[in-house]
């Protein structure tokens, strides 16, 4: 995991494939209520956040209104990851007045939504300022959209926790169930997948130890109390990073952070998501 967060968006590709999705259940095939514009009408626009915000999703604002209108003129004010005032006008574009209305819902729902995301986890990782815990989002993702969601928790100043089940491994209940214990579990996950972050959630002090000796790259405390935390940092003496998981929101976020562990997941962040508040006005030009 990186040391500071990546605003690196994810390749134009899938920003494309995005876009596609979202002009098929959109536009299908045609705006109706566009077709009433003259062709060649041009217009300009302005954008305005009427909220404290941070932002995120500009490029896939953008393509959303140059997939319509290549040559449509966009001059931001801001960036991913900066915050903005509420009423400030964050954008002004310039281009062929069907293409501006006609991609205006989509490229806006991109927006308010990262941004959502965004200022929800800068909330989060303000909450635990000071401690050097890092704030993780989880896989409670938007279906179809988790890249771009975890693109707009790190413009929030949060970290990427696994993409999938393939990049990292996290056995839970069920996989110790099934694999017969801690130990056999981590044993074929070595041996199958040597070269994969190993991390394990456990339920108890006694599971901790179990999982520290047994090899684990990193241990989840799931639903521990502030109490249990401070003993179970003490009991890994800096063996292992500690990261937590359960009941997590901003009114305990700081209190679990001060225990000393080293990360905090919060599934919140990108599945309890409410859209930032944004105007697009338009009016033709002369």
């Amino acid at each position: 995991m990186p040391d500071a967060p990546l605003l690196t968006p994810p390749d134009a590709k899938l920003i494309d494939a995005d876009v596609e999705r979202a002009f098929a259940e959109d536009l299908g095939p045609g705006d109706a209520t566009a077709d009433l514009l003259p062709a060649d009408a041009i217009a300009v626009a302005a954008l305005t956040c009427r909220e404290d915000a941070v932002i995120a999703g500009i490029p896939w604002f953008d393509a959303c209104f140059r997939k319509l209108d290549p040559d449509l003129a966009i001059d931001w004010r801001t960036r991913d990851g900066e915050r903005v005032a509420a009423g400030s006008v964050i954008c002004n574009l310039r281009g062929r007045a069907r293409a501006l209305v006609s991609a205006e819902r989509s490229a806006l729902n991109f927006l308010q939504l990262l941004s959502g995301t965004a200022t929800f986890t800068a909330a989060h990782v303000a909450a635990v300022a000071g401690t050097g815990v890092r704030v993780l989002d989880t896989r409670k993702t938007v279906p179809g959209l988790r890249l771009a969601q975890k693109y707009a928790v790190r413009c929030g100043g949060g970290h990427n926790h696994r993409i999938g089940l393939f990049d990292a491994i996290l056995i839970k209940e069920n996989h110790i169930a099934a694999a017969g214990g801690i130990e056999p579990a981590v044993a074929a996950a070595r041996r199958m997948h040597p070269a994969l972050l190993l991390e394990i959630e456990v339920e108890t002090l006694d599971e901790l130890r179990r999982a520290i000796d047994a090899g684990a790259d990193r241990v989840m405390l799931d639903n521990f109390t502030p109490a249990m935390m401070a003993e179970a940092v003490a009991a890994a003496a800096g063996r292992v990073p500690l990261e937590i998981s359960g009941n997590v929101d901003l009114q305990t976020i700081g209190v679990y952070a001060r225990t000393g562990v080293d990360f905090i997941s919060v599934g919140a962040l990108t599945k309890h998501v409410r859209a930032v508040d944004l105007s697009l006005r338009l009016q033709l030009s002369a």
